[in-house]
């Protein structure tokens, strides 16, 4: 089974860091663009940041100079290293990528979501 499954997030100080993970699992062929999406209580899900298969980035101007995207291909795994937190930084973040994995024999294409990390800043 294909999934990708979320690590990392938590309670922090404002001010504080988290690095989130989330790695790809089952009958992986590929990774492309991966990404991280937020969720805050009341609101949209939004765009935080997405990487490429060959390392370019994207990010929401509103976590620019505090956020990093990574990535490991080997591992089929995405990182998000988030500093300077702030209280507006609460919300469940989602890993999402485009996956290339094989269903049988039959190889396949397919946008995933994993199930969501919530990261709350409060003091």
């Amino acid at each position: 089974q294909v999934q990708l499954v979320e690590s990392g997030g938590g309670l922090v100080q404002p001010g504080g860091s988290l690095n989130l993970s989330c790695a790809a699992s089952g009958s992986i062929s590929s990774t492309y663009t991966m990404g991280w999406y937020r969720q805050a209580p009341g609101k949209q899900r939004e765009l935080v940041a997405t990487i490429t298969r060959g390392g370019s980035t994207n990010y929401a101007d509103s976590v620019k100079g505090r956020f990093t995207i990574s990535r490991d291909n080997a591992k089929n795994t995405v990182y998000l290293q988030i500093n300077s937190l702030k209280p507006e930084d609460t919300a469940v973040y989602y890993c999402n990528a485009d996956l290339q994995y094989y269903n049988g024999m039959l190889l396949t294409m397919r946008n995933y979501w994993g199930q969501g990390t919530q990261v709350t800043v409060s003091s």
